[in-house]
């Protein structure tokens, strides 16, 4: 009829870790109890895409009813976000501009530009095993676009270098 907090308290039990909630004592016979239940569990971040536990009510004066198996899903939430720039923003070659073939020397072949790429997590959940796929177009019309010359990465991010890096070791 009315609402009443539960006291619960964890502790461990033959191994495993178990919450005792007390719902009355002493309890009248025949007596009916709902019951909602918040539970706030830690470390989910190793969890697969669900977690298992058991509910069981427990009496000193009768028996214990059945164990009854309860699979909560469980998905984590993050929002990413990623952010970028390039240095210079604006570059303009002439339309008529060649690269000097054969040759190793960093100007012959254009205008440096370095991009700038930073993915950033914005929760509410940790994230792992990220995977950022960044294609970049390297030819327009069967001439070179973009000359890729080196990746660099900062913060223990690991990232596999792209097919034809500095393929003409400039």
């Amino acid at each position: 009829q009315g609402q009443e907090k539960l006291s619960c308290n964890p502790r461990k039990e033959n191994g495993s870790h178990v919450v005792v909630c007390e719902l009355g004592n002493p309890m009248k016979a025949g007596a009916q109890i709902a019951v909602d239940m918040e539970l706030s569990v830690a470390g989910l971040e190793d969890a697969d895409d669900a977690i298992t536990f058991q509910l069981q009510l427990r009496s000193k004066n009768s028996p214990s009813s059945p164990a009854v198996t309860v699979t909560v899903p469980v998905e984590a939430q993050a929002e990413m976000e990623l952010r970028g720039n390039s240095l210079p923003a604006t570059t303009v070659l002439p339309a008529d501009w060649r690269g000097v073939e054969g040759s190793r020397r960093l100007q012959d072949h254009g205008v440096r530009v370095e991009h700038v790429f930073q993915l950033h997590n914005k929760g509410p959940a940790t994230v792992t095993n990220v995977t950022l796929r960044l294609d970049v177009p390297r030819e327009l019309g069967g001439r070179i676009l973009l000359y890729l010359l080196e990746l660099g990465t900062e913060g223990g991010i690991s990232c596999a270098p792209p097919p034809g890096l500095n393929a003409k070791q400039v």
